[in-house]
């Protein structure tokens, strides 16, 4: 029989926990949180605040009562571990019910505590009513705060996951919301040129969303922007991040990795070969930029909670690192990432040939009522055609769209891979050919040279440069919205005009999504012209890519009028 303590009682400890106990009925395992719940829905918190969770204590999953009856699990809530003495293998425990401060043995010792939201020491902190998000306590706190205000004003920091869900749900509770973030974009897990239909989406739907401007100080219910601006808040939520709570480990002398968090091996193991660790307080191998990374996501958790126990009780496994893959909703629009993005590929500096697809198709068959554009952007490696990553954002489904990319970057696949892939069809559900089987015929497109293509993030320069542009959507299409300055040859009347169209300077077409542009650059490609180039994305995509930063800057648009469907 083994002596096995758990400190954290939330998704990773509680998986470990459960995980033991089904691999022996013979260990003592004791789980500690130093909060009032174990096993609680953290990612689901924000949704506590438009009431569409309406109680508070339906985000806790179990009580100490129920891992006791079911499990055999001893839950001690109200208990902090606040120091481990690892020569005689003892942690010292405070219950805050009690005051009692007392010691408990081990044999194996596993670290689940999570991380904790940083609140920066910004000057004038003390004159607002400022709120974390890290637990059902939190969540409860601010929640009754916000419905006690008289005014409705309220300031979410932080454009992460937490920030946005926050901000989407106090806004659906009828607050004035603004969400400030200091960074040029929101959800960083998304590439600046797809995060703009989230921009939108949440400018439309009446969130005073400020990006690209740093909080400065705090003045009396007022967040002072460094450009000067002055935002009410009589509550500020503070969502700008989280770092690893590593105090405990750092106090035992345990190895402490290059990002701050706890290093672990490839088993969870610690420096200590009798303590392990998981979840938001250790760093972990990204296999796919080879480097060491924090990922405060609940599946990891699970999976390296599962893989402790494992080892515990003397089962191999293989830990093939992590690439991160995560959704969102964001009102009415749904988005999931995976792997790499544009953003991190530089941002890191690596040295990687990629390039991209970028392409707009329907979540299902056209004719079915409630089929809707579906945004997918996909990430793949030059020459080897090796999927590197995937975003997917639209009104449907894309969660489903972007686990088959995940699916096929941890089976190290490639863009042949993606044509290959034989999925589920019917026309409620998707397309005979799914966006992901289109994302690997482009690529495949693209790597063979058969054309070449240009982004519409670098539309606005062509524009602003007289660069020659086509658009071949048909003429009621065209007059209910174009680029200014392009010219109108439709694909059914292209063969017949294709005399109007320069073959000695670049000709860049587009259509409402890419695919009638598509066509028509090989069309002309076939007649002789050297210098085509399709816009990927199209009309529909460039509206998107514009309009936040057209509303919200003042400045021109280089459309006359804006396509979203």
């Amino acid at each position: 029989m083994k002596k096995i303590l758990i400190v954290g009682g939330v998704a990773g400890g509680a998986s470990a926990a459960t995980r033991l106990r089904r691999l022996s009925e013979e260990d003592n395992i004791i789980m500690f949180e130093k909060g009032p719940h174990v096993s609680f829905s953290n990612c689901a918190l924000p949704y506590h605040l438009s009431g569409l969770i309406d109680e508070a204590d339906k985000l806790v999953l179990m009580s100490p009562e129920k891992f006791k009856a079911q499990y055999n699990i001893e839950a001690r809530v109200n208990s902090e571990v606040v120091s481990i003495d690892r020569k005689n293998k003892e942690i010292e425990v405070k219950n805050y019910l009690t005051g009692e401060i007392y010691k408990e043995s081990y044999d194996k010792l596993i670290l689940s505590p999570g991380a904790k939201p940083i609140v920066p020491n910004i000057k004038g902190l003390d004159k607002v009513n400022v709120f974390t998000i890290r637990n059902v306590v939190d969540i409860d706190k601010l929640n009754r705060f916000v419905k006690e205000l008289n005014a409705k004003d309220i300031a979410v920091i932080g454009g992460g996951f937490i920030g946005v869900e926050a901000a989407e749900n106090l806004r659906e509770a009828g607050y004035n919301v603004s969400l400030i973030e200091a960074m040029n974009q929101i959800l960083k897990p998304f590439d600046y040129d797809m995060v703009q239909i989230l921009h939108k989406e949440m400018y439309d739907k009446g969130i005073n969303l400020i990006v690209g401007d740093k909080v400065e100080n705090f003045e009396e219910n007022k967040v002072v922007l460094s450009s000067g601006k002055k935002v009410n808040a009589k509550a500020v939520v503070m969502a700008i991040g989280v770092s690893p709570e590593i105090t405990l480990a750092k106090e035992a002398e345990l190895e402490i990795g290059v990002t701050g968090a706890i290093k672990v091996d490839s088993n969870y193991k610690t420096s200590d070969d009798d303590i392990y660790a998981v979840g938001d307080a250790i760093e972990v191998y990204n296999a796919l930029t080879h480097s060491m990374t924090k990922l405060s996501l609940a599946g990891p958790a699970l999976k390296q909670a599962r893989s402790v126990a494992d080892h515990i009780n003397g089962k191999k496994g293989i830990n093939k690192g992590y690439i991160g893959s995560s959704a969102i909703k964001v009102f009415d629009y749904n988005a999931a990432s995976t792997g790499l993005n544009e953003g991190l590929i530089k941002a890191l500096d690596m040295n990687i040939n990629y390039d991209i697809v970028r392409l707009i198709t329907n979540d299902k068959v056209g004719i079915m009522p409630d089929a809707k554009p579906l945004h997918f952007k996909l990430i793949f490696e030059v020459p080897t055609g090796k999927v590197l990553g995937a975003q997917a954002i639209g009104l449907g489904d894309v969660a489903k769209r972007v686990d088959v990319i995940a699916t096929i970057i941890k089976l190290g696949g490639t863009v042949e891979d993606l044509k290959d892939l034989e999925l589920c069809y019917a026309p409620p559900y998707s397309t005979a050919k799914d966006v992901v089987n289109y994302a690997g015929y482009i690529a495949s497109n693209i790597l063979s040279g058969d054309f070449k293509q240009v982004n519409v993030d670098k539309v606005r320069e062509l524009v602003e440069s007289n660069a020659y542009i086509v658009d071949v959507r048909e003429v009621r299409e065209f007059e209910n919205g174009h680029i200014k300055g392009a010219k109108n040859i439709p694909l059914s009347e292209l063969r017949e005009r294709v005399n109007e169209i320069p073959k000695d300077i670049p000709v860049y077409l587009h259509c409402r999504t890419g695919q009638r542009s598509y066509n028509a650059t090989l069309a002309l490609q076939n007649l002789g012209y050297k210098n085509i180039y399709n816009i990927t994305g199209s009309f529909l995509g460039l509206s998107f890519y514009e309009y936040y930063n057209d509303v919200t800057t003042n400045r021109e648009s280089i459309v006359n009028k804006y396509n979203f469907r």
